[in-house]
């Protein structure tokens, strides 16, 4: 029962997000290569076990908030199916192992790994309490994975791939923000001190502005001279319809089916924003490697 409740705790649901790790492999031509392909799996589990961390640490922290929430007080920490000095070696130990192990990647992915480590510490205990600056904070722990994937294998990673990912991120935290304003009606301070600064219509304000700003930033990155050069090819821009249909089906489950609270579970259940996905990134592997580009060079950057 106890190995059951450290599991769950560890949320491997929400493992899905490492996967960002793979991005810079696979735009760097390395996608079937053995040596770069295990570096990056390797760099992917190690960032599932520090995410685990996280989470553990988050559960303790938020103990008090999460036996509020509706969904929530039913975690492990929460429910105390979990004892809390436990979460915490546990904690403690799953961030020296894969600290450790990261240096066998590098000694740039281990500060990387060690940075994203130390901003959810600081979300944990700080920013998740300062208005805009929580969103903020749980956003740049994507492109953080993104850079990550690239230090493995030692390759530079676009700016503008960066940008887009951190404008998605803030997408789908703003839009968690306000599913759990919207869901907890009363309950919301009390869950999060931060959702009183808040209000949907404020919300619904960022959520256009940040919309519109990564479409553009996708549109601008698939036309840049620098990625036409790159790739040696123009085709990346055929992939901006998976884009504009995956952001539009998210805003319908945000607002039409009440749905956003965790952007893992809707990406996992709904269906036609999965195919989306899955489409998009063939696409891009098909349009990338049937190029008449070359691999970039391991030992990049």
């Amino acid at each position: 029962m106890r190995v059951r409740a450290v599991l769950v705790s560890l949320r491997p649901e929400q493992w899905t997000k490492n996967l960002l790790v793979f991005g810079a492999l696979a735009l760097s031509k390395h996608l079937f290569e053995p040596e770069p392909f295990a570096r990056t799996a390797a760099a992917f589990l190690l960032l599932c076990g520090i995410s685990g961390a996280v989470y553990l640490l988050n559960d303790v922290v938020d103990v008090d908030r999460d036996r509020l929430h509706p969904r929530k007080r039913l975690r492990p920490v929460a429910s105390g199916a979990l004892p809390i000095p436990t979460a915490i070696a546990l904690s403690a130990s799953f961030t020296a192992a894969c600290l450790g192990g990261a240096l066998a990647l590098g000694i740039r992915f281990a500060l990387c790994l060690a940075s994203y480590f130390l901003l959810n510490v600081l979300y944990s205990f700080k920013l998740k309490n300062l208005v805009i600056l929580d969103v903020l904070a749980l956003s740049l722990g994507f492109p953080l994975r993104a850079v990550a994937g690239a230090l493995a294998i030692a390759v530079e990673f676009s700016d503008w791939l960066l940008i887009c990912t951190l404008l998605l991120a803030l997408f789908l935290a703003l839009a968690k923000r306000r599913h759990e304003l919207v869901s907890l009606n009363d309950n919301a301070a009390q869950h999060r001190a931060t959702l009183t600064e808040y209000s949907p219509y404020l919300l619904d304000q960022m959520i256009s502005v940040v919309t519109a700003s990564c479409v553009t930033a996708y549109a601008f990155y698939t036309t840049a001279p620098e990625t036409v050069e790159k790739f040696r090819t123009e085709r990346l821009v055929w992939t901006l319809p998976f884009v504009l249909y995956g952001i539009f089906r998210y805003l319908y489950l945000v607002h039409q089916k009440e749905q956003g609270g965790s952007p893992t579970d809707v990406l996992l259940t709904d269906r036609p924003l999965l195919l989306d996905v899955a489409l998009w990134a063939v696409t891009i592997v098909v349009i990338v490697y049937t190029a008449e580009g070359v691999p970039v060079p391991l030992g990049r950057g």
